[in-house]
């Protein structure tokens, strides 16, 4: 039976395990993306509703986030009531 040397038998045996342990890697990363992406889908949603509830109470300001100081935001030249 005919047979590659064992060095070349090595070097596509050990190319190969290094292949999977790249794609497994990447299965990997493409699982914490999915996660990471779906808190950063949530935290969206929970700053959109804060940001209707401070507008409810507040109305539609600028808010200075260094300091939480608000200005009103103006509608054609009026403020905002």
């Amino acid at each position: 039976m005919a047979k590659i040397k064992e060095d070349q038998l090595k070097r596509i045996l050990d190319q190969m395990s290094s292949k999977e342990k790249l794609l497994t890697d990447i299965g990997d990363l493409e699982g914490q993306k999915h996660s990471l992406l779906h808190a950063l889908h949530t935290i969206s949603h929970e700053i959109q509703e804060f940001q209707a509830e401070l507008e409810k109470e507040y109305g539609a300001v600028n808010i200075d986030l260094r300091d939480g100081s608000y200005t009103e935001i103006k509608n054609n030249g009026q403020q905002n009531s």
